[in-house]
């Protein structure tokens, strides 16, 4: 039997301690272990990789605070505008949506695609569709509005920029609600089975339909026999790197660990100029989490045990 593993991540960027309020970071971990025990409990019982990051990646999804779901940002038009995907290494199916509206959870919907469809990526107009006819829970416009997101917009508006997620807060301090981007879980099951669950509200003041690495297999989101890749980060420079596969890859073809697998596909990520991180896990249940950035919203079990952390070093 495998030795059990999940790990999971709520974005990447410029997160300091120096303005970090200890009520807001208590917030944050509570949001982290408790995607995290959802995960492990499956795990626990026996339950397949699959399951377990579809219901940790829900519930970071639930979580106001991170940039996913319902706590997603909103697009230049004042919308929110949501991205998942999901990977079953056993099968090497995979299954995504963009540009998806009012779907309380983004990752069960592209779990759909993978099992439902002959597809691996709907969006926009016709996602919406397939989410109706799969009767998967949907909210009103009101569920997904926070005034945090909102004032993110129009300050991003006001300045004229589109504004990530992870990057650097902006001129006004939120009393206690600042979130941070992107939500992922990774896990090996049992039996050795691996796979990977990424889920984003995008970017604020976004436009002209863009899409960034979450929905798109390979870069941001990847699983297959040897390893289970969930990324975050600023998305443009995943996509250029095929970030989520490349630790695959070199864990494949150079024979590396995962640890120094992940490790240079980071490395390589800073030479291009990305920020961000990863967190991967392999069949034996080793994970890492390695990132770039300031700070990383993230935590794994191993043997039952529950570890997270948001700071470098």
């Amino acid at each position: 039997m495998a030795k059990i593993a999940l790990a999971i991540h709520g974005g990447a960027g410029t997160i300091l301690k120096s303005k970090m309020t200890p009520d807001l970071e208590r917030e944050y971990t509570g949001g982290l272990e408790a995607a995290l025990k959802v995960g492990w409990k499956i795990l626990e019982k026996g339950g397949s990789s699959l399951d377990a990051v579809e219901s940790a990646v829900a519930s970071l999804e639930d979580f106001p605070l991170f940039n996913a779901g319902r706590g997603s940002v909103f697009t230049h038009e004042g919308k929110n505008e949501m991205d998942a995907a999901i990977m079953d290494g056993k099968t090497r199916r995979a299954g995504a949506v963009a540009f998806v509206r009012n779907v309380r959870n983004p990752i069960a919907l592209a779990r759909l695609v993978m099992e439902k469809t002959e597809h691996v990526l709907l969006a926009g107009e016709g996602a919406n569709q397939f989410a109706s006819e799969m009767h998967v829970p949907l909210e009103p416009d009101e569920y997904f509005f926070t005034e945090h997101r909102w004032l993110q917009l129009q300050d991003a508006i006001a300045t004229g920029r589109v504004q990530l997620d992870h990057a650097d807060a902006p001129k006004f301090v939120f009393s206690n609600q600042q979130a941070k981007g992107t939500v992922g879980a990774v896990a090996c099951d049992g039996k050795g089975y691996l796979a990977a669950a990424t889920s984003t509200g995008g970017m604020t003041n976004k436009k002209f339909g863009r899409v960034g690495d979450t929905a798109l297999i390979g870069a941001g989101t990847y699983a297959d026999d040897v390893c289970a890749v969930s990324c975050t980060g600023h998305g443009e420079f995943f996509m250029l790197g095929v970030t989520a596969y490349d630790v695959a890859a070199r864990m494949k073809y150079k024979k590396l660990s995962l640890k120094d697998a992940a490790g240079e596909t980071v490395g390589r990520l800073t030479e291009i100029g990305g920020d961000g991180g990863l967190i991967a896990v392999d069949a034996k249940g080793n994970v890492v989490l390695p990132f770039n950035s300031e700070g990383m919203y993230r935590g794994y079990i191993v043997k039952g045990k529950i570890v997270t952390d948001i700071y470098k070093g």
